[in-house]
């Protein structure tokens, strides 16, 4: 026979091998989670000499054949947890949320959090002893609270700051699939890629329709993966854009270059000498902000250094060029059950000196109905032209008020939990995260 054919055919045979291995291997976790069926669905099986064991770059799942069988000689379940880490780095976006971020770091921390999840499925297809470094390291996230997400995990470890030999120890731990598929360069998607994250969006949230209303019981076995499901179809805001919803517009002497026609103005000089036939308008409307009150929840449940990271990056936001009126006025309340201090900010001067100088006052109980009588109080003195907007900055867990204000309100909850909170139905609700402080909104 010739050696090259009976080369080529050997190839042919482990491919068609490791198809079969992963197509039992989807059976497998559909009979066990039925409401992975779409998200099962979702990747293409293509065979790739080049990856290490498996990868994927959102439509596709790639696998090494010799890799392949190497796994699965290791048990069923070995391959299981492996098909199903690389599903869980697509139905979390993993793929697509590197940018800004160290990629050592997100690489790991995202293979941490894919394994903490299938960690704590309580199925037999999947279900592999836990060794001592991964339980001591699952102690030391649940130490921290709240969800374990990839976005948890970096933190985590940007905070550690690992030295080599740990951060080579953990990869060798939890790191399972390839991610050389991943999108290397966010700046620069291909066209494709914008589509691939939006479908495992659309997947992502009929998981979560799915787990809350047919499949109760499974997702009591199937807890830490329902809690990141919840966690990442949580609504997120842009707080710029948030801010601007609290602009107006208002008319300000100045040059409106944008609806000047220079041909027309050209065209005049040429004819006339020295009489255009038209002139740049002399106003302009700009949306910039004007009056509003920030409020922040000086409770015992609200830490300082969080207070005034939030009113650094607010502050941040309103700076950027043409952010202000030239005459403004913003009131910055402190209050946990009553106000403790109301500083008025008229200019950048102010508010550079109001943060240099900036000391939390309260760490009483929480009540957000005073913050509102004080601020109706100064409208009715008239202190105020024209108030857009009140945003508070809290936990969540106080007495809100019960009427609707006459005026925009924004309660912004610095969540690490992801637990939704209950506001009344005239107020807008943004959950901000640490890391959105951390890197600036």
């Amino acid at each position: 026979m010739n050696p090259i054919y009976e080369g080529r055919s050997r190839t042919l045979e482990f491919v068609e091998i490791g198809m079969e291995i992963l197509r039992n291997a989807r059976n497998e976790l559909y009979l066990n989670m039925r409401f992975l069926d779409v998200a099962l669905s979702g990747l293409q099986f293509v065979p790739d000499a080049e990856v290490r064991s498996l990868a994927t770059d959102g439509a596709c799942l790639y696998f090494q054949p010799d890799a392949l069988a190497t796994l699965f000689r290791k048990g069923r379940e070995v391959v299981n947890r492996a098909y199903l880490h690389s599903l869980l780095h697509c139905l979390f976006g993993h793929l697509w949320n590197r940018k800004g971020r160290d990629a050592e770091y997100w690489n790991l921390a995202c293979d941490i959090a894919a394994e903490y999840v299938i960690d704590g499925l309580y199925l037999r297809a999947v279900h592999i002893p836990k060794s001592m470094v991964r339980r001591e390291y699952y102690q030391k996230l649940k130490a921290l609270g709240g969800t374990v997400t990839a976005e948890r995990v970096y933190r985590s470890l940007c905070m550690e700051y690992p030295v080599q030999a740990r951060l080579d120890m953990l990869k060798r731990e939890f790191r399972v699939d390839d991610h050389s598929r991943w999108e290397q360069d966010p700046e620069n998607q291909r066209p494709q890629q914008q589509p691939q994250r939006d479908r495992w969006e659309d997947i992502r949230d009929r998981m979560q329709t799915e787990l809350e209303t047919f499949s109760k019981e499974a997702a009591e076995d199937v807890q830490s993966l329902t809690e990141q499901v919840a966690a990442e179809n949580r609504q997120r805001y842009d707080y710029r854009e948030f801010l601007r919803r609290f602009s107006v517009l208002k008319e300000e002497m100045r040059v409106d270059l944008d609806s000047f026609d220079y041909i027309f103005y050209n065209y005049g000089m040429q004819l006339y000498g020295n009489m255009p036939l038209i002139e740049p308008l002399e106003t302009k409307e700009q949306k910039k902000i004007e009056e509003f009150v920030i409020v922040i929840d000086t409770s015992m449940s609200c830490k300082g250094e969080l207070v005034k990271s939030f009113l650094e990056q607010t502050w941040s936001v309103l700076r950027e060029s043409e952010s202000f009126f030239r005459r403004i006025q913003i009131h910055i309340l402190q209050c946990d059950d009553r106000v403790q201090e109301d500083v008025c900010i008229r200019s950048h001067r102010e508010m550079e000196q109001y943060m240099k100088h900036f000391t939390v006052r309260g760490f009483g109980g929480t009540d957000f109905r005073p913050a509102f009588v004080y601020v109706q109080e100064l409208l009715r003195k008239k202190t105020f032209t024209k108030l857009r907007g009140l945003i508070y900055f809290t936990d969540g867990y106080g007495t809100f008020p019960v009427r609707k204000p006459p005026y925009e309100t924004a309660f912004v909850f610095l969540k690490e939990d992801y637990r939704d909170v209950d506001v009344p139905p005239w107020a807008i609700k943004l959950i901000l995260d640490p890391g959105q402080l951390e890197k600036g909104l």
